[in-house]
């Protein structure tokens, strides 16, 4: 099983940032952009996890408790690639985010999960290879993802797979942090 945990948004939150990816479109040469059906923020990739660890995963998740949270949408970046960038969209500081998701790195590798060891930096990937026209600005859309705010209030463990040539996620459990 091919396994993450996330945040996963709500449709409002979805239909925002779909209308930001269909105008950025028109500023791109290429590029495979994200289905809003797979817009999340990922708390941990864990990879191909056997289904005998999904119960030490889900305990994990039982110990993440805390209030209720906004995140906010920041700004447009990429991370460099030769073949084209990959596009994301960043989040504001926030600690709860950051707790949260130390909390359950700390935990899941104290129980004997190899995962990756480097600095979280939350973002949600908008597209893959791609390669912007020179006239595109990013800060042309500051103003409407400073209007985005997703309020957190669970998080979810996500299986990932391909069912007839397409990515599908499922949640495969839920878990309320205000518990």
């Amino acid at each position: 099983m091919r396994l993450f945990m996330a945040i996963n948004f709500e449709n409002n939150v979805k239909d925002a940032v779909q209308n930001i990816i269909d105008d950025l479109k028109k500023y791109s040469k290429q590029g495979k952009y994200v289905d809003s059906e797979h817009m999340h923020l990922t708390l941990e990739f864990l990879g191909d996890i056997s289904p005998e660890k999904v119960d030490l995963i889900i305990d994990a998740m039982n110990q993440i408790s805390g209030e209720k949270f906004i995140l906010a949408l920041s700004k447009i970046g990429y991370f460099k690639r030769r073949e084209g960038n990959i596009y994301w969209i960043g989040f504001t500081e926030s600690p709860s985010l950051f707790r949260i998701q130390s909390k359950l790195h700390s935990i899941l590798v104290d129980r004997g999960f190899d995962l990756e060891n480097r600095e979280y930096k939350p973002h949600l990937t908008i597209g893959r290879k791609i390669l912007m026209n020179s006239n595109f600005n990013p800060e042309r859309y500051l103003e409407d993802l400073g209007e985005i705010k997703i309020s957190v209030e669970k998080i979810d463990l996500m299986q990932s797979e391909y069912i007839d040539g397409k990515l599908k996620y499922k949640v495969i459990y839920s878990r309320d942090i205000r518990d």
